[in-house]
Formats: C-alpha cells, sequence, structure tokens
C-alpha cells in the first residue's frame, strides 16, 4: 500500500508571518499526513479481518478520508505558494487577463478575493480555474472535505483557520493575515498553476 509522506518547504523569511506560526501550522499539516495513512490502514486491516462483521467502521473511516486528505492537499497548496521567495503579480499575462475578463481588472480581483477571505467563521478562500467554461472563480469554503467545486483547478488559496494565523494574529485582526499571505506570495506558482490547467 502507497504511504503518503509530508512534504518539506522551504520558506524564506516571511514579511508578517512570523517562523513559530510555521512550525505550528506544519505541525497540523503532518497530523493530516499521519491520519491518512492511519486511515487506509484501518479500512485495510477491517476489511482483511471480517468486512461484514466491521461495515459500520470501514464506512466510518472511508467518510473521514475525505477530511483528512483534502487538508494534506489545501495545505500542499498553500504552503508551496510561499517557497521560492515572493515575485511581482502576473500581469500581463493570460492569467492577468483571465482573471480581468472575470472580475473586471486585477485589482477589482485582490478586493474581492480579500472580501471572500473575510468571510465570517473558518474556512478557506481559493481561486481556482474552470476549464468547461474558460473562467476563474472565487470561492469560500468551511469545511475542506465539503463545498469543494469538482473538476476546478486550484490556482491560489489562503488559509482562513485560526491555526493558520492566531500565533501572529488576534482573530479580529485576520485581515492583517490575508495581507501577509498576500504580500509573500510567489506568484510564479499560480500562473504555472494556470498555464498547466489549460
Amino acid at each position: 500500500m502507497h504511504t503518503y509522506e509530508a512534504q518539506i518547504f522551504n520558506f524564506p523569511e516571511l514579511d508578517g508571518i512570523s517562523e513559530k506560526q510555521l512550525d505550528v501550522h506544519i505541525g497540523l499539516y503532518n497530523g493530516y499526513v499521519k491520519q491518512i495513512n492511519i486511515l487506509r490502514e484501518q479500512v485495510a486491516d477491517l476489511t482483511k479481518e471480517n468486512a461484514e462483521k466491521y461495515a459500520f467502521a470501514i464506512e466510518s473511516a472511508r467518510r473521514r478520508l475525505g477530511f483528512e486528505f483534502n487538508g494534506m492537499r489545501m495545505h500542499e497548496f498553500y504552503f508551496s505558494q510561499w517557497v521560492g521567495g515572493k515575485t511581482d503579480e502576473p500581469r500581463g499575462t493570460a492569467l492577468d487577463t483571465a482573471i480581468a475578463t472575470k472580475y473586471g481588472s486585477w485589482e477589482e480581483f485582490v478586493t474581492h478575493f480579500k472580501q471572500v477571505a473575510m468571510s465570517r467563521g473558518s474556512g478557506w478562500t481559493t481561486l481556482g480555474w474552470d476549464k468547461k467554461a474558460k473562467q476563474p472563480h472565487v470561492w469560500w469554503t468551511t469545511d475542506h472535505e465539503l463545498g469543494m467545486l469538482a473538476d476546478i483547478d486550484i490556482l491560489l488559496t489562503v488559509d482562513m483557520w485560526e491555526h493558520a494565523y492566531m500565533v501572529d494574529y488576534l482573530p479580529a485582526e485576520k485581515a492583517q493575515h490575508v495581507d501577509a499571505f498576500l504580500k509573500n506570495l510567489n506568484w510564479d506558482v499560480a500562473t504555472e498553476r494556470f498555464d498547466s490547467a489549460q
């Protein structure tokens, strides 16, 4: 059976995001990776032991799988956006054109992205590319295993759960977390994701 392994992210020094915050957050990500492996082992072991007797436990583990798997992957999307250091916004690119077509301009997109990120509660704000409709979408997801848009390529995502920022910011200061996230971005990552989705 394939075993998932936690990725290693080499972060530069980030403006407004402390090393302690990153360490806490990476620890949580490692927990998702550990749990996805445990769940898969449990399903395999219980199935081998007595699939009929343990049917409910097997089904429960399978239902939990989406939470752990998407938690792992969403954090991999999130952390990799800072690797390599910040770069300029992708103005004048195909991504810029697609975003301006949908949202009016790059500035209006950024304003919209921030507004969605400030939705009440905990969750994720994500920019994705709909290959079929050939347009981007920004959406809010409360639980990462629920509300994800099917067949959408993720271009950019920000973790808006308190664990992502509460070492550095209070819940009432989460707008500062969004600003720190954006000003440290390696936009080349989002551009490469967009180009790969075409």
